[in-house]
């Protein structure tokens, strides 16, 4: 028997979220082939055994006449079973037409208050027959590409400052992610690995210029595979909601993120994430259309959250 799961997210993050289930799916019934919308969730996932192939779905878009694209595609995959982690009448469709047997999805028309976690447990329970999934996995990477790291910067904390994110209102920051590295550097001893995008080197660029000390590391003109090891290396993730936060978390790594506009529900499944909320906000309140003030997320307080769970 073939498993595909299929997750019908852009974000990187958004799709690592869900690793947990691919995991516990490869293990019962061996490695899965995941379908995504992500372009860099193959070059991120290439050192895990669990994962036979990433397809990325390029080109597939929403109108009615792409069901028949999308089930040509299925259909060439020979998948017995395959998981929908989406609320799409239309991919279920496809796989129907692919001539799929077993096809496991979200109810539709449920898209607008999904939990992503909740939701990907119950799919993954029903098709394993279990009780109670666990959300916790283990990310897969090298471990020689970890030791490289630890050896470049031996007895210093390395922290992943995650200045990047989807969209400006999840993002606390430059000047505050300036002032925490100063702060920090007069009472410590560190490395940062600052963690911007491509597209992102404005942020990163804001930030260094107002650096005290040059103890970083650029994260942004490196390839997705070149980054992931600096963030299964760190000893902790500190800032935005982010791809890097996922990794960091699952690879047992105390993470420190920040809510300003996104739902708890994308950290419920794991006990290495510690959310920081701005003041006066309850943390079941944050959604994607809060745009809370970053400035409210206090640097003395992350301060505070980062050298109790140091210590």
């Amino acid at each position: 028997m073939k498993t595909g799961i299929y997750l019908s997210y852009v974000g990187l993050g958004a799709n690592l979220l869900h690793l947990s289930y691919c995991h516990q799916i490869a293990k019962k019934h061996g490695p899965v082939t995941i379908i995504t919308l992500c372009k860099n969730l193959e070059e991120t996932l290439v050192d895990d055994p669990l994962i036979e192939k990433v397809y990325y779905l390029e080109k597939y878009s929403k109108k009615f006449i792409d069901i028949f694209k999308l089930s040509k595609i299925l259909k060439e995959f020979n998948f017995t079973n395959l998981l929908i982690f989406y609320p799409s009448i239309r991919i279920f469709l496809a796989a129907k037409i692919a001539g799929i047997q077993k096809i496991y999805a979200y109810k539709f028309f449920k898209k607008r208050k999904l939990h992503l976690v909740n939701a990907a447990k119950l799919l993954t329970e029903k098709f394993l027959d279990i009780n109670n999934c666990q959300t916790e996995t283990n990310f897969s990477i090298d471990n020689k590409k970890i030791e490289k790291i630890n050896n470049e910067f031996k007895n210093i904390f390395k922290i992943v400052i995650g200045a990047g994110s989807s969209g400006p209102t999840t993002r606390w920051g430059s000047d505050n992610f300036a002032k925490l590295i100063n702060k920090l550097n007069e009472n410590g001893d560190y490395v940062f690995f600052i963690l911007c995008g491509p597209n992102e080197k404005t942020i990163e660029d804001e930030i260094i210029n107002k650096l005290n000390k040059k103890n970083y590391v650029k994260l942004s003109d490196k390839k997705i595979i070149e980054v992931v090891p600096y963030l299964c290396a760190c000893n902790m993730y500190v800032g935005n909601d982010s791809f890097g936060s996922h990794i960091s978390a699952q690879s047992g790594k105390k993470s420190i993120v920040f809510l300003l506009d996104s739902p708890k529900a994308y950290t419920d499944y794991s006990k290495n994430f510690f959310r920081l909320v701005p003041e006066g906000f309850n943390i079941n309140d944050i959604t994607h259309n809060t745009k809370a003030d970053p400035n409210l997320i206090l640097v003395d307080n992350v301060i505070k959250k980062i050298k109790s769970l140091k210590n």
